[in-house]
């Protein structure tokens, strides 16, 4: 049996939202809390997704599109042949630095979603965190200052998200099976959906959650 490590021990369901979010958005789905209060496994979230879901049944395999989807979309950016890209082509070889940012937008049109590649430099974000901390606690000392401090820090957080150039990822390998996850259904093709695909994609959103601390998660793991 497959087994993947995850943080779901002694975790409601309903309270992570955050992945949630993620499994409603890739699936196009809503998920209401009736559904959820009875889903307390992977093998029952999954029937739950498919449930929400009313499209043809196709076989082929996801990331293996997402591959070509994307592929073709990198190709036709940067103006080279797209059989020069492979699953272990670096992606920082492809979006060089200087118009990183240019470059990945490109693609996302390309391709028609965004594909959240670029984070900032995870020291840059501390720091700014830490400003906004210091801020809320100094408004209890002086009002005018505290308030400007959260302003400021607020600002640069939300400029540093957006001006970010890091990649969280090395290849292109990398990058399809993260948007097949992501994107399920925009990756498909022809408005189908493989049934038998699903269960590892909640998986994979679920282990991908930074928030979760590892346990061992089979098909039957109690949630």
């Amino acid at each position: 049996m497959d087994k993947e490590f995850i943080n779901l021990k002694n975790v409601d369901l309903l309270d992570i939202s955050d992945v949630l979010t993620k499994v409603e958005k890739s699936f196009n789905i809503k998920l209401d809390n009736e559904g959820l209060e009875k889903a307390n496994t992977l093998k029952s979230l999954r029937d739950l997704v498919i449930s929400k879901i009313t499209l043809e049944q196709e076989d082929n395999c996801t990331t293996q599109h997402a591959f070509y989807m994307l592929r073709n979309a990198i190709a036709n950016v940067n103006g080279i042949n797209k059989c020069d890209i492979s699953t272990h082509t670096k992606l920082c070889n492809l979006f060089p630095k200087e118009d990183r940012i240019q470059t990945i937008s490109m693609v996302e049109d390309e391709l028609g979603f965004k594909i959240n590649l670029l984070k900032t430099k995870k020291w840059i974000i501390d720091i700014f965190v830490s400003i906004l901390v210091l801020s809320g606690i100094l408004c209890f000392f002086n009002l005018f200052a505290g308030v400007a401090g959260l302003l400021i820090s607020a600002i640069a957080l939300k400029l540093a998200g957006k001006f970010g150039k890091e990649m969280h990822l090395k290849t292109v390998g990398d990058l399809a099976c993260k948007i097949s996850r992501e994107s399920y259904l925009k990756v498909r093709r022809n408005n189908t959906i493989n049934k038998h695909e699903v269960e590892q994609k909640l998986r994979e959103l679920l282990v991908s959650d930074p928030d979760l601390e590892p346990v061992m998660l089979t098909r039957s793991a109690n949630f």
